[in-house]
């Protein structure tokens, strides 16, 4: 039987990548057809968003480039073509208007994520866009055809250009489960190692220690990486899990953290639990007569501390310092907590690790294989929480469909 040929753009995978770069070349004039490997698209969109969806930030555009650490130069160039302000354009016209929160992250006026993705699929039907779901990448054939696993048995197509954005090896419930990388390394693509980001990290708590306070939110807390002065402290709060540590101050110096345990085996994360004291004043108030109080009444009169805090002292410190009021002042100010590993990449927000950039043109398209793209979080890049991964997400399709679209309008 033959491989049906598609006329114009093919694309595979339904998230915000592979939408934009469908609309960017659609409007460009050229035919679309979208597959996905679930049975409907946007499926980690709608989850990130379930909270609240940060769909950018705020930040100038220096500040917003600094943000993708060692790939910030060349994201950077994505941004200048579709930024926070294109991307809050772009939701404007599908009539969700947005706002910037106290933290500077944006947020449609509805904080909802499914409105915006009804809409938005909605025009891309409207506009051409035809789309294959429950279809299953699983690789090239012979000659070059797309290959997909469907309900109804394998389909082959054969596409003037194609763009591939599947996302990365988190949420693999929703499609994002790295099984692009097999196929692609076999058709020579160079891809780095995929590895969880914005992820927790076991720290192998005592059985007491999990059972009383998985869970409890640590704030307000400050937290530094050990060995790395060049990483200032930063304040806000992480949480106790079972195993370990996560949340947002967690998941910022995820990828520092990440990375020194690969180089070094180890790493200690300091953690400052009164930010709103010195070391001076500390112990000052812990040097004060106990009278008769037990420590943790003591610590909680004196200090205000208590609860999770108080449990991570007794977890980390030995009888001799929690009795020593310069030495507990100090630990307070900055308790060693080592860390044993991430936690794995299923569990993690995002990945890193990817299609490297270096195998790709500036129009995201492979040197080695013309007329084929990439775009998302596939790629190696990573960023943190904030808005900052789905706007890189976008800004790439948007590249990639740009740069598809010119690849389709060459003379034959």
């Amino acid at each position: 039987m033959p491989t049906p040929s598609l006329p114009g753009l093919a694309i595979v995978g339904g998230g915000p990548a592979g939408l934009m770069a469908a609309e960017t070349a659609r409007a460009a004039g050229h035919a679309v057809d979208l597959f996905e490997a679930k049975g409907s698209v946007g499926r980690k969109f709608l989850i990130a968003g379930k909270g609240g969806l940060n769909l950018t930030h705020s930040d100038p555009p220096g500040l917003f480039a600094s943000r993708y650490g060692e790939r910030h130069d060349q994201v950077a160039r994505w941004l200048h073509d579709f930024d926070a302000d294109a991307l809050r354009a772009w939701a404007a016209g599908l009539g969700v208007e947005t706002f910037v929160g106290s933290s500077g992250r944006v947020f449609p006026s509805d904080l909802k994520a499914a409105p915006l993705l009804r809409g938005w699929v909605r025009r891309l039907r409207e506009q051409g866009v035809r789309f294959h779901v429950l279809h299953r990448w699983t690789g090239f054939d012979a000659d070059g055809a797309l290959r997909f696993d469907t309900p109804e048995g394998e389909a082959r197509f054969q596409a003037r250009a194609t763009v591939l954005a599947m996302g990365g090896g988190s949420w693999p419930e929703l499609g994002s489960d790295g099984a692009w990388v097999a196929p692609l390394a076999q058709a020579g693509v160079d891809i780095a190692p995929l590895q969880p980001a914005n992820c927790g990290f076991d720290v192998g708590w005592s059985e007491h220690f999990a059972q009383r306070f998985a869970g409890a939110p640590i704030k307000p807390v400050r937290l530094a990486i050990d060995g790395v002065p060049t990483l200032a402290w930063r304040q806000g709060e992480c949480v106790a899990t079972a195993t370990g540590l996560e949340g947002s101050l967690v998941y910022a110096l995820s990828a520092a953290l990440r990375e020194r345990l690969r180089a070094h085996g180890e790493v200690t994360l300091r953690l400052d639990l009164a930010p709103g004291r010195d070391e001076a004043r500390l112990f000052a108030d812990l040097s004060r007569p106990r009278k008769g109080r037990s420590l943790g009444e003591h610590l909680r009169r004196s200090t205000g501390i208590e609860g999770v805090k108080a449990g991570l002292l007794r977890e980390v410190l030995d009888k001799a310092t929690l009795e020593d009021p310069a030495r507990l002042a100090a630990a307070l100010k900055s308790l060693p907590v080592r860390l044993l590993r991430p936690r794995p990449i299923a569990e993690a927000i995002s990945s890193a690790g990817g299609v490297r950039l270096e195998s790709l043109d500036e129009g995201l398209m492979l040197r080695d294989r013309p007329g084929l793209f990439c775009a998302g979080e596939m790629l190696d890049w990573e960023a943190p929480t904030g808005g900052y991964l789905l706007t890189a997400c976008f800004a790439s399709g948007y590249r990639a469909g740009r740069a598809a679209a010119g690849w389709l309008a060459r003379p034959a």
